[in-house]
């Protein structure tokens, strides 16, 4: 009996202590090793401002009649989203019909890298380089809203050009959310 009181008096002691964290240890020093001059750092280091590690994009209320995907010279311009110091986006893509569609479609967004290039070969072939793809379907007969699911890609250049594509028999009012990260 004896030793079962000491053994839960030793318990709630080491219960009722508190736990040593970051708080509790000694100031360290901090030694700054300089790089090529190039790179030298003197003086005080601030950060003005905390460094942004996201940043919602929104390209709304865009209209877009029926067009397919395959007529790259009639996709709609939605605008650009600037990525640059981000590498990656959450994408979501939703749109209100101007009725019930009598036929099945999708509206689809391409992001395409704003680079030279690359928007040369769109422009004059009508070919499509390292895009980045999103679609919302809307059914046949459905209420007149519909949405993507949210996907998330990898980017790889600091701008892209946003082209729409509407497949349904109805104008479509769309809203491209881009959610970049890092």
């Amino acid at each position: 009996m004896r030793s079962a009181t000491l053994v839960l008096a030793l318990m709630l002691l080491f219960f009722a202590l508190p736990a040593a964290g970051a708080a509790d240890e000694a100031i360290r020093a901090v030694r700054v090793v300089n790089f090529p001059a190039v790179q030298k750092v003197q003086g005080e280091v601030t950060i003005p401002v905390a460094v942004p590690h996201a940043s919602l994009v929104s390209l709304r209320d865009v209209t877009v009649p029926p067009v397919e995907p395959s007529e790259r010279g009639r996709l709609i311009d939605a605008g650009v989203v600037a990525a640059e110091g981000y590498t990656g986006v959450v994408l979501s893509l939703s749109g209100r019909a101007a009725g019930r569609a009598l036929r099945s479609g999708a509206v689809g967004a391409y992001l395409i890298p704003d680079e030279e290039t690359v928007m040369q070969a769109y422009e004059e072939d009508g070919l499509l380089q390292f895009p980045i793809e999103i679609s919302a379907p809307l059914t046949q007969g459905t209420f007149r809203m519909h949405a993507s699911q949210q996907e998330r890609r990898t980017l790889a250049f600091p701008r892209y050009r946003v082209r729409l594509y509407n497949t349904t028999d109805k104008t479509v009012s769309v809203n491209l959310f881009a959610y970049l990260t890092q």
